[in-house]
C-alpha cells in the first residue's frame, strides 16, 4: 500500500445469547491483529493467571467494566478500533442477556454488518431469533453466523451445517438474500478460523472471520441522499472580529451540502440559500454525512436548537402523527394512551401513544394485531401523536432524520428506540400458533446504513 492510499472503513456489531464468547472473539480478534498494547496484554495475562487459568482470558480486553469482569458478562457496549493493511475497523460488542437488549439496539444502530454467534452445542437460540430480528429492523444489511465454540463438538461438520441452515432460513424469512449471510466455523478460544484457517476443518473452505470482514462489500456513504443537518447550536461571537456572524452548528445526519444550494428549515418551511461551510480548521467546498460543520445562510432567519435543515426539494414534512415500529426497553410495559416524550435529534417535545397496532413474534415470525401492551424487549408498531411537528423522515430513508428515543417524562429514562415508517411484516395470521405454522412472511427488507439519533 502506498503511503497517500486510503483503507475503507467497516461498522460492525457483535451479538448473541448469554455464554456464546462474543467478548472472547472479539479479543480474539485484538490479539491475533497485534492490536493490543504490551501493558494490557500484560494485565490479562496477569489476572488470568490469578484465576487459575492456563490459557489467557482474551475476553478481558472488551469486558471493562468492573461488574463485567466479577461477573464474567458484557452490560455496556465496549467499542474497540482496529485495522489491517486492507481495511480499519469500528467494532461494537454487544451484551447477550434479554434485559441488556437496548445496548445491541445502541451497538448495531450504525453498523453495516452484524456477527450473531452461536454456541456450536447449542445452536439457534430464542435470544439469536431475536437478535437477528432487531438487526434487520434496524437495517444491518450483511450477517455473519459465527457458529463458535466448534471445538467443543469435535469439529463435527454436521453439526456446523445443520446450525448454518436452521440460521439461514430464519435470516431469508427477515428478508435477507443468501449472499448477504455467512456462516463460519469458529472457535475463539483457540483461535480456529478468527484470523487464521483452522486445520482441524478441513471440510470448511469459505474464508476465515477476519478474511470476511477485510472483504465484504461496504455500502458507500449515504451521499446520494437528501441533504439533512439537525441544528444543536446557534453560533453569535458577537465581536468585534466577527460582528454580524451568525452559524448553525450541527453535524451533517446524511446527504451532502454545498455552498450556493437552496435549503428549507423545519418545521417552519423558511427557506435561504448556504452561503459558507465553516470548521474548526477552515471552511469547506463540501460536507459530507458524519461531519461537524456550521453552516452559513444568506438570510438572516429565526433558527433555533432542534430545528432540521435539509434539501428543499425533498424537505421532510414536519408532523404531529407518527406510525412507528418500537423496540421497547423497560420493564415498565406500554399500553395505549401513554404520555411521554419523544426526542428527534436535538428537539424533545411530548407525545402521547394513541395506539398499538401491532406486535412482532421474533421467534415465529408472526404479527399480533391490536395488542394490551408491548413488554420489554418487545418490538411492535404503534401510533404516535406529539405536541409540537417534528420534521422526521422514512427510517429508509435516512437512519438519523428517521429514528428516535421514547423518554419517560417523569424520570428522564429511555423507554424505547423508535424507527419512522419500518413495517412489521404484514402477515395474514392472527398470532395464534396453527396460524403462524402455516402463515408466509412479507419480509422486512435490511435498507443501506446510515447513522442514527441517539
Amino acid at each position: 500500500m502506498s503511503g497517500g492510499e486510503q483503507i475503507d472503513s467497516l461498522r460492525l456489531a457483535t451479538a448473541g445469547s448469554v455464554d456464546d464468547g462474543k467478548s472472547t472473539l472479539v479479543g480474539r480478534l485484538l490479539h491475533d491483529t497485534k492490536s493490543v498494547l504490551a501493558d494490557q496484554l500484560e494485565a490479562v495475562h496477569r489476572v488470568s493467571t490469578e484465576r487459575g487459568l492456563t490459557e489467557p482470558d482474551l475476553s478481558l480486553l472488551v469486558d471493562g467494566l468492573r461488574a463485567e469482569r466479577e461477573q464474567g458478562i458484557t452490560i455496556d457496549v465496549a467499542y474497540r478500533y482496529f485495522a489491517t493493511p486492507r481495511r480499519s475497523f469500528v467494532l461494537a460488542d454487544t451484551p447477550g442477556h434479554v434485559q441488556y437488549t437496548r445496548n445491541t439496539v445502541t451497538g448495531a444502530s450504525t453498523a453495516q454488518l452484524a456477527i450473531l454467534l452461536v454456541d456450536a452445542r447449542r445452536g439457534v437460540v430464542e435470544q439469536t431469533r431475536r437478535h437477528a430480528a432487531v438487526v434487520a429492523l434496524l437495517g444491518v444489511p450483511r450477517l455473519v453466523l459465527a457458529v463458535n465454540k466448534i471445538d467443543l463438538v469435535d469439529y463435527d461438520e454436521t453439526v456446523f451445517r445443520a446450525v448454518s441452515a436452521e440460521f439461514a432460513a430464519h435470516a431469508a424469512a427477515l428478508g435477507y438474500a443468501a449472499d448477504d449471510v455467512v456462516s463460519i466455523p469458529v472457535s475463539a478460544l483457540v483461535g480456529d478460523n478468527v484470523v487464521t484457517s483452522s486445520a482441524n476443518t478441513g471440510w470448511y473452505s469459505g474464508p476465515t472471520l477476519l478474511e470476511h470482514l477485510e472483504t465484504v462489500p461496504v455500502a458507500p456513504d449515504p451521499h446520494e441522499v437528501p441533504f439533512r443537518m439537525a441544528v444543536q447550536y446557534v453560533i453569535r461571537p458577537r465581536t468585534p472580529e466577527y460582528p454580524d456572524y451568525r452559524g448553525y452548528a450541527g453535524q451533517v445526519a446524511a446527504g451532502l451540502v454545498r455552498p450556493g444550494d437552496e435549503v428549507a428549515v423545519q418545521p417552519a418551511g423558511l427557506r435561504s440559500t448556504v452561503h459558507r461551510i465553516d470548521t474548526a480548521d477552515g471552511p469547506l467546498a463540501e460536507a459530507v454525512a458524519g461531519q461537524s460543520v456550521t453552516l452559513l445562510l444568506t438570510d438572516e432567519l429565526d433558527i433555533g436548537r432542534g430545528d432540521v435543515i435539509g434539501e428543499v426539494a425533498e424537505a421532510p414534512k414536519p408532523v404531529t402523527e407518527i406510525d412507528a415500529t418500537l423496540c421497547w426497553l423497560s420493564e415498565r410495559p406500554l399500553r395505549a394512551g401513554a404520555r411521554v416524550l419523544i426526542k428527534h435529534g436535538a428537539r424533545t417535545t411530548q407525545a402521547v401513544v394513541d395506539q398499538l397496532t401491532a406486535r412482532f413474534d421474533e421467534q415465529r415470525l408472526v404479527t399480533i394485531p391490536d395488542p394490551a401492551e408491548l413488554g420489554l424487549n418487545e418490538i411492535g408498531r404503534v401510533s404516535v401523536r406529539t405536541a409540537e411537528p417534528l420534521p422526521v423522515d422514512d427510517y429508509a430513508i435516512s437512519r438519523r432524520t428517521g429514528a428516535f428515543l421514547v423518554i419517560d417524562p417523569a424520570e428522564g429514562n429511555t423507554l424505547a428506540a423508535g424507527l419512522v415508517g419500518v413495517p412489521l411484516q404484514a402477515l395474514q395470521s392472527d398470532g395464534s400458533p396453527a396460524a403462524a405454522d402455516t402463515a408466509t412472511t412479507d419480509p422486512i427488507t435490511p435498507t443501506e446504513p446510515a447513522p442514527v439519533a441517539t
